[in-house]
């Protein structure tokens, strides 16, 4: 195989999508607004149990304030539900650009196409450049061959997309 090239094979999984959102959402500064609003809706509960406020209000507080903390959840479940019927993916990592290959579809991203890339425990998550971030990419670790090709697809990463 081409020392270049780094191919992971790997069924996608909702953990996955998750971390590529929280990924997301942290270099947007979205989690720290969300997580303010779920402090809000919180507050709001409790003080209104303490000055006896309706019921109904009460509990749509509580739904608000639960939706927007499981936010990165609700949208990895749909996520999920739009890739997972593809079955296995065969990803190739290289000079181009990365080709997602799954048997229904097969879809190549250049390298312009992304703004950046941030490494987790388990992932490499790269970030699309369009201003909200609408596509990422979850590259499990777990999909690679060995340690040799993590460090492989570290390095290549590093050569062609910023950290952020």
């Amino acid at each position: 195989m081409d020392t270049a090239v780094v191919e992971l094979v790997y069924r996608p999984s909702r953990s996955d999508i998750v971390i590529g959102i929280r990924v997301r959402d942290r270099v947007r500064k979205a989690a720290l607004v969300r997580g303010a609003f779920a402090v809000v809706f919180t507050l709001l509960v409790l003080g209104g149990v303490l000055a006896g406020v309706g019921v109904l209000s009460l509990v749509l507080w509580a739904v608000c304030g639960a939706v927007l903390w499981f936010m990165p959840y609700l949208q990895a479940n749909h996520v999920f539900r739009t890739v997972s019927w593809q079955g296995e993916y065969r990803s190739v990592v290289g000079a181009e650009g990365i080709t997602a290959r799954t048997e229904h579809a097969t879809l190549t991203q250049r390298w312009s196409a992304f703004r950046g890339h941030r490494e987790t425990r388990d992932h490499f998550v790269l970030l699309s450049r369009d201003p909200n971030i609408l596509v990422i990419e979850a590259l499990p670790k777990r999909g690679l061959g060995s340690e040799a090709d993590v460090s492989r697809l570290r390095e290549l990463l590093a050569a062609k997309l910023p950290s952020l």
